[in-house]
């Protein structure tokens, strides 16, 4: 049986997809071995290697596409193309821009497809707390998502990369596959048009001292 014929079935288990925490880390864990491992065919190490890294890329798929149910379908799709490319992987290189490449591209690839079809209208997904401060925390959650979804694709992506799943400059290049001061550059604007965004809309005062790195993106 060839290494990844039954890697399919492993990747995506919708109950872990809103677990913020993955169960192991990248910080910890000896991608090497555990990717020599996958290569040999160990489909237990495909499960470490996706629960490691599961929660970087849904996070990532979900900010770039605000849609939980793309998002996962990308996150498996491209847990499946990492997988099936684990020889091409450059071990002298992180593995984790590399991965996050993957899914980057499978994310801009969905965003394409949804320019040439008919717009529809997104269902928000509903807090069930009416507390009035969970309520504002969910309006300001909207509006940030809303404008985030104002940015360029590549902004957005560069913007996540750096703010929320907070990889330096460095690894934003080798993930996105462009020189390190164009992401600079981005983010930077990224910031400033989210900022711009959120006072053209009220939901910030053009007196306050605000800028995207006191904003909490939730």
């Amino acid at each position: 049986m060839k290494p990844f014929a039954r890697a399919r079935g492993i990747f995506f288990r919708p109950a872990l997809a809103r677990n913020v925490e993955d169960r192991l880390t990248h910080d910890t864990l000896d991608v090497r071995a555990l990717v020599a491992r996958c290569l040999g065919g160990d489909q237990s190490a495909m499960v470490e290697l996706i629960d490691a890294h599961r929660g970087q890329v849904f996070g990532l798929c979900y900010r770039m596409l605000r849609h939980r149910h793309d998002a996962e379908d990308v996150t498996q799709e491209s847990f499946v193309r990492a997988l099936r490319s684990l020889a091409k992987w450059d071990s002298s290189r992180e593995f984790l821009p590399w991965l996050l490449a993957i899914a980057g591209n499978r994310c801009r690839s969905l965003l394409a497809d949804r320019m040439r079809r008919p717009p529809t209208t997104s269902l928000v997904e509903q807090l069930n707390d009416d507390a009035e401060e969970q309520q504002q925390a969910r309006i300001l959650a909207e509006e940030v998502e809303l404008a985030l979804a104002g940015l360029r694709s590549e902004y957005r992506e560069a913007f996540v990369l750096f703010h929320e799943r907070q990889l330096s400059y460095a690894q934003i290049s080798a993930t996105m596959h462009c020189p390190l001061g164009t992401v600079k550059t981005w983010v930077h604007r990224a910031r400033r048009e989210l900022v711009a965004q959120l006072k053209t809309r009220g939901i910030v005062r053009e007196s306050n001292e605000c800028s995207a790195e006191n904003l909490k993106i939730v």
